[in-house]
């Protein structure tokens, strides 16, 4: 799983059509993983500002708004692919557009198993 971390003030100085080209790059990226048949999925996410955090603790539902963080980098998008092994992750997760102005995060996918109580 790749999770992609930007920061908005590292596109504060582009223009609408550099914004925009970012878009179209990321939809290229797609295609290409697809093509090479790593892609399974991926989505955008909404800005942090539309989230909300949810905690149960102690018994007790509560919600913030936000997602809980304290840098200025917040998660905006993931992809799933399909990869032989941590290196080709690694090495697919260097061609993503949006890796020359936020961060990929490359980290596999654990299985949940139901245990037997």
């Amino acid at each position: 799983m790749f999770l992609i971390y930007l920061d908005d003030s590292k596109f504060a100085g582009m223009t609408e059509s550099q914004r925009s080209g970012f878009g179209n790059a990321m939809l290229d990226y797609d295609e290409e993983l697809t093509r090479s048949g790593h892609y399974i999925v991926s989505e955008p996410l909404k800005s942090p500002s539309e989230a909300i955090t949810v905690r149960k603790w102690n018994g007790t539902v509560s919600t913030t708004d936000g997602p809980f963080m304290e840098t200025k980098e917040y998660l905006s998008g993931f992809f799933i692919v399909e990869a032989r092994d941590l290196n080709e992750a690694i090495q697919l997760a260097s061609h993503m557009p949006l890796a020359t102005v936020g961060s990929v995060e490359v980290r596999p996918l654990d299985i949940l198993i139901r245990q037997d109580l």
